[in-house]
């Protein structure tokens, strides 16, 4: 009975890494939607584009989290547009 995980190559990790950024991508993208789009949106398609960069099993997911984090962009640039302010409430 092993405790630890297996031990991974370097481009073993790399990839899950790059997995796990794609998820984050979407959760993230996901997340901007409702609240701190300001933030979250590009930190979605930061996230997005690194994981694509280094090889993400999960393209689909990270190409998901990158149009949401632009999603996320444009529905704050939306309702600052009706509001006339950086701040929006409903």
């Amino acid at each position: 009975m092993h405790l630890t995980a297996p031990a991974t190559t370097r481009h073993g990790s790399r990839t899950r890494d790059a997995d796990g950024m794609a998820v984050a991508s979407f959760i993230l993208g996901l997340l901007g939607l409702l609240v701190f789009n300001l933030f979250l949106g590009p930190t979605a398609i930061v996230l997005a584009a690194v994981s694509l960069w280094r090889g993400t099993e999960r393209r689909g997911r990270a190409y998901l989290g990158m149009g949401l984090g632009v999603a996320d962009l444009l529905v704050l640039l939306a309702f600052v547009q009706v509001d006339n302010t950086l701040s929006w409430s409903f």
